[in-house]
C-alpha cells in the first residue's frame, strides 16, 4: 500500500519539470528554502499553501490539515485519495504550491 501511494506521489511530481522528489526516507518536494510537499509514513500527501489559499482549500477539498509523525504541519492540507484520481489537476496544485514557496523571500 505505501509503495503503491509512493509511486502515485512520484508521479505526480514527475508531472512538474520544475522540481524533483527529495528524501529517501521521508519524501518531499522543496524549492527556495521551503518544503511544499510530504509524503508521510502512513502514505499520505500534504501540499502547502499560504494562509487563505489554505482555508479556501479546506473546504473545497473537503479535508484536513496534514500531520507527519504525529505533528500538524503548519501550512498544509491533506490531499485526500480521491484527488489521486486526476493526477493532472493534482499537478496543477502541487504547481500553485511551489510557486506560493518561490514567492516567499528565501531561506
Amino acid at each position: 500500500m505505501w509503495e503503491e501511494k509512493l509511486a502515485i506521489y512520484d508521479q505526480l511530481i514527475d508531472k512538474c519539470p520544475r522540481f524533483e522528489r527529495k528524501g529517501k526516507t521521508m519524501p518531499y518536494t522543496s524549492a527556495n528554502g521551503y518544503m511544499f510537499s510530504l509524503f508521510n509514513k502512513d502514505g499520505e500527501i500534504g501540499i502547502r499553501f499560504s494562509k487563505d489559499v489554505q482555508e479556501k482549500y479546506l473546504k473545497k477539498f473537503e479535508t484536513t490539515l496534514y500531520k507527519s509523525y504525529g505533528a500538524t504541519m503548519k501550512g498544509y492540507i491533506l490531499i485526500p485519495d480521491s484527488m489521486l484520481e486526476d493526477l493532472d489537476e493534482l499537478a496543477v496544485y502541487l504547481n500553485e504550491s511551489y510557486d506560493y514557496v518561490m514567492s516567499l523571500e528565501p531561506k
